[in-house]
């Protein structure tokens, strides 16, 4: 299947830029994509992987209900490690970014770090993405002990009569 497709599928809505796949779950669907910090309109974009796995985000959404963007605050306040491993991360991510849009010499520029900040956590979905699209990212890695495995026995998109869709026999795995 085509991956523009098949993000299109996960998203609900045809991508806003290139897809270009970071990550894939065992199934080999796209699990994150990397995002140019220009949209195909010329939006400036500050978000560079965004997470397309709906088991994922379903999971992370849990999370994030039950208060997880300020436990995941609390332990940076907690822990000078994981904060100067954070502050690392999202220098690291703010860096990578920049250099593309360096490269675009756009008018608009981009703005923020991981989430859409440059301090702290604001989406653990962005941390995620970050994490498995192959990033040292410690609030990612977190997340990824909280939602991993991810074990679907069925691709969450299929491809019927040349059309690619959600699965109606996907089922989120239990845990």
């Amino acid at each position: 299947m085509n991956d523009r497709a098949v993000v299109a599928a996960q998203l609900g809505r045809p991508p806003r830029s290139v897809v270009e796949v970071r990550a894939r779950c065992p199934l080999d669907v796209p699990v994150v994509i990397a995002v140019p910090p220009h949209l195909d309109d010329g939006t400036p974009f500050p978000t560079r992987y965004w997470l397309t796995c709906p088991l994922a985000v379903r999971r992370i959404g849990r999370i994030e209900a039950a208060g997880g963007v300020k436990a995941a605050e609390r332990l940076l306040e907690s822990d000078e490690v994981l904060l100067a491993r954070h502050q690392a991360a999202t220098a690291r991510y703010v860096a990578e970014r920049d250099a593309l849009v360096a490269a675009d010499a756009p008018a608009a520029l981009p703005s923020g770090g991981i989430g859409g900040t440059r301090e702290g956590v604001k989406c653990l979905h962005a941390q995620y993405a970050d994490h498995a699209a192959g990033n040292d990212n410690p609030i990612g890695e977190l997340t990824a002990h909280q939602i991993e495995p991810l074990d679907c026995t069925v691709p969450c998109v299929v491809a019927v009569d040349g059309e690619v869709g959600a699965n109606p026999d996907w089922v989120e795995p239990s845990r």
